[in-house]
């Protein structure tokens, strides 16, 4: 779902960050020229470089963390313009910290579409890391969420989505014209037992397969 820029020129890591951002910029240059002034695409990773800088407790992983969250940022504000449109439908999933229910419903509507569905998953309150429990519940159906990571609500993720699904994060998310909303009544995973986890992701995946069916990419 996500481009790991770090992966095509071996970015310099934080120890660095000026020269890090720097390339990075560079790298995205490339990739989106013709679409962004470098202006644009240097903003939007000293932006994304700040939002994570915030949220994170762990560096380790910073760098390719900013690159992803860039690249996805940059690639949702170009299918949004027009510049780079999709043949998938597009799903924004919204909770508070990103770190349990979002993260939940993006992996299993990945999965269960097969690749059909493009999904992004934010936070209005991200945490620092995901929710352990969360991790396991879905390592237990086959699920990885080894790369994923919280990430901020951003204006451009909204905008790409044809439809937002929001989980208990109020009126946070903004609202656009002929786009469709849902809201999804579930209890929050934090600070509940593994088997309460288990019955919020037996609950997520059902309202997953009637968005599946409704948007005509269920498997």
């Amino acid at each position: 779902m996500d481009l790991d820029v770090s992966g095509r020129r071996g970015l310099p890591g934080l120890d660095y960050p000026e020269r890090f951002l720097h390339t990075l910029a560079d790298d995205l240059g490339q990739r989106f020229s013709g679409v962004f002034a470098p202006e644009t695409i240097e903003r939007y990773v000293l932006e994304s470089y700040a939002a994570l800088l915030r949220t994170s407790s762990v560096k380790a992983h910073l760098a390719t963390r900013v690159a992803r969250f860039a690249t996805d940022r940059l690639t949702a504000l170009a299918q949004a313009k027009g510049a780079s449109p999709s043949d998938r439908p597009s799903v924004l999933f919204v909770c508070v910290q990103n770190a349990g229910r979002s993260q939940m419903a993006a992996a299993i509507a990945h999965e269960r579409s097969g690749g059909r569905l493009q999904v992004r998953s934010a936070g209005s309150m991200p945490a620092d890391e995901l929710n352990p429990a969360v991790v396991a519940s879905l390592h237990e159906i086959g699920l990885d969420l080894q790369d994923a990571f919280p990430k901020p609500l951003t204006d451009d993720v909204v905008r790409a989505a044809d439809v937002v699904v929001t989980m208990g994060c109020g009126d946070a998310c903004p609202i656009y014209p002929g786009k469709r909303y849902e809201d999804w009544q579930l209890d929050d995973p934090e600070h509940v037992s593994i088997d309460e986890v288990r019955r919020i992701r037996d609950e997520i995946t059902e309202h997953v397969d009637g968005l599946l069916r409704s948007l005509e990419v269920a498997r």
